[in-house]
């Protein structure tokens, strides 16, 4: 049975499936932050994608060298078949939780 992902682990694998074949840090970060509206700092990033490759939920490779990056490569990551069933699972669990409760009215009260 999968384990349970963290929130920074859940939206650092959905940015590295958006992103596909340009998913590397620097990238991840922007997605994240624009799609939560909060600057999210690199060390935010790069522990959650430490740990997403150790129990293998990402794979990572590193890319050609750029003239733009002074001949630096990218790490970039992909989604493996388990990261994509970790996914399901958080989605799966969530609907769960919030499965026949009131729906909130603005401003987080309950109708």
């Amino acid at each position: 049975m999968l384990k349970l992902l963290t929130r920074s682990e859940e939206f650092v694998l959905l940015a590295v499936w958006r992103l596909q074949q340009d998913a590397y840090s620097l990238a991840i970060q922007g997605e994240i932050s624009r799609i939560t509206g909060y600057e999210w700092s690199l060390g935010s990033i790069y522990t959650p994608l430490e740990r997403l490759h150790r129990k293998r939920l990402l794979t990572s490779s590193l890319s050609s060298s750029t003239p733009e990056r002074g001949g630096r490569k990218k790490r970039l990551y992909l989604l493996t078949s388990d990261g994509r069933s970790a996914l399901a699972r958080v989605r799966q669990v969530e609907r769960a939780m919030w499965a026949g409760l009131p729906e909130m009215a603005l401003g987080g009260t309950v109708k």
